[in-house]
């Protein structure tokens, strides 16, 4: 079905998407609509299919990112009523009422996923891009820089990118006064929602040797994550999700199979 999707333009692929049911919401519809992955594909940026960006990284073919989107979906939407909420297409919106999303992408590579879960989490969202290749992360920037929505992002500081190890998650102070620290362990008796520390989802684009404990401390609860993980084996990866409760209860669940480029130390410099 994949193949079937592959389109000329960004609106033909998204369409065909959805028109696939490899897209089923018209909010994560929306935000990929915004998004034109020319800026983040080298080549073939309408085709279903993964793309090599360099460094022995590629960007993931449209549908597994629109998998992980429609996933994480409700832990992205702005929490914004006590209680239950809704959202178009979205039975339940589930976190903090009133708690700003925070949002760690591992392996962000291009920018593009990065760039559509912004769409996602509201004015006063942060996603952090993480790559552990320096030259990955600022690919990242110069293409999010190719549109203006994107450069008003970065220089919001609602979109940053930064290098460091995915496997150990990511913390950082405030950059500056407009702008809040994010990321670390989960801290809901933090001073204001602005610093509580954690993150409300965790997308990881490549494969673990295993589900990392610290990725896991720095859920929010509640929180999720979307995480793809090498089999005891080594041979079979399967995407996991790893969700958090409100009262801190940790659940798996394994969903299917794929490939993905492994979650690893950087390349040694020469």
């Amino acid at each position: 079905m994949a193949w079937r999707s592959s389109g000329t333009s960004n609106e033909e692929l998204v369409e065909n998407l959805w028109r696939n049911k490899l897209i089923t919401n018209p909010l994560a519809k929306s935000a990929f609509l915004k998004v034109d992955r020319a800026h983040y594909a080298p080549s073939s940026p309408y085709e279903d299919s993964p793309q090599p960006i360099g460094y022995n990284a590629t960007i993931s073919a449209p549908h597994m990112h629109a998998n992980a989107v429609e996933t994480l979906l409700p832990f992205l939407l702005p929490k914004v009523e006590e209680g239950h909420q809704s959202a178009e297409g979205v039975k339940k919106v589930i976190g903090k009422a009133g708690r700003p999303r925070r949002v760690l992408d591992i392996g962000s590579g291009s920018g593009y996923l990065t760039h559509v879960l912004a769409e996602l989490v509201g004015d006063t969202g942060v996603v952090v891009g993480l790559e552990h290749i320096p030259e990955l992360k600022e690919l990242g920037e110069r293409n999010m820089s190719k549109s203006k929505e994107g450069r008003e992002l970065l220089e919001s500081g609602r979109v940053r990118f930064r290098v460091g190890d995915g496997r150990k998650g990511w913390s950082e102070p405030s950059p500056t006064d407009a702008q809040p620290g994010v990321g670390g362990p989960a801290d809901a008796n933090a001073p204001s929602k602005q610093e509580e520390g954690g993150w409300d989802a965790i997308h990881v684009g490549a494969a673990a040797a295993e589900l990392h404990d610290e990725l896991v401390q720095q859920l929010r609860s509640p929180g999720r994550m979307f995480i793809p993980v090498e089999d005891e084996d080594r041979w079979e990866q399967y995407i996991w999700t790893v969700d958090k409760d409100e009262q801190g209860n940790v659940k798996k669940e394994k969903l299917y199979g794929v490939r993905y480029v492994p979650l690893t130390d950087a390349p040694k410099r020469r």
